[in-house]
């Protein structure tokens, strides 16, 4: 793995504090229109195939409030699983035929990963559409939480959730681009280390197109 120093920021920073509430910026950024991003905005020189069938997946970005400001629940994968072991990601999954829109999937995924109750969830927008070298069409769909909540880990799935303030996450300085080789090909990608925890990948990615309308 190679750093690329386009971002700037330190691979692990503490926590920051801001003095700027974040969350009229966040509302403001999901009513930009939306433009779409992919695992592929730093490979320029990949080449998809224009009848390729994305499979619709969601995701949800809660947002839970907390006494030094609000901020992002995330997960880390079992390490054991078949897809992305290890990796930290936002509740979420595939788009089943019983769920009614993006948003349904989203928060049936997150009761389901970590004992979220949907009733618990207010849907503020969406941010862009993320596709992924996987073959899904991730739809982030953004919810700010009424009240804190104690989560429950889906067993075999789930090995941890933790927290990351949004006022660190909306910070562009705190993202990297880093590369590694894959498929016999150097891929860059977008990182946004926090403490312990290495976020990348389509995670860091969406994060990153968040932070971006915060700062318009």
């Amino acid at each position: 793995m190679i750093l690329i120093p386009q971002l700037s920021g330190s691979r692990l920073k503490p926590m920051m504090r801001h003095s700027r509430d974040p969350l009229p910026a966040l509302r403001a950024a999901l009513e930009a229109p939306l433009s779409g991003s992919s695992d592929y905005d730093l490979n320029p020189d990949t080449v998809l195939p224009a009848n390729r069938k994305l499979r619709p997946a969601a995701v949800l970005v809660a947002i839970e409030p907390h006494r030094d400001g609000p901020r992002v629940l995330l997960t880390k994968r079992a390490a054991h699983l078949d897809h992305h072991p290890g990796q930290v990601a936002f509740p979420g999954g595939k788009v089943d035929p019983s769920d009614r829109d993006d948003n349904a999937a989203a928060l049936r995924e997150a009761q389901e990963e970590v004992g979220l109750d949907p009733s618990n969830v207010a849907v503020l927008g969406h941010l862009s559409a993320h596709e992924t070298v996987t073959g899904f069409r991730v739809t982030p769909v953004v919810g700010a939480l009424a009240q804190t909540f104690t989560p429950v880990p889906e067993a075999g799935e789930v090995d941890e959730v933790f927290h990351v303030p949004l006022a660190f996450l909306s910070d562009l300085s705190n993202y990297n681009v880093e590369a590694r080789r894959w498929n016999n090909q150097w891929r860059r990608y977008y990182t946004v280390p926090y403490g312990p925890y290495y976020i990348w990948g389509a995670t860091a990615r969406i994060l990153y197109g968040l932070a971006e309308r915060m700062q318009r």
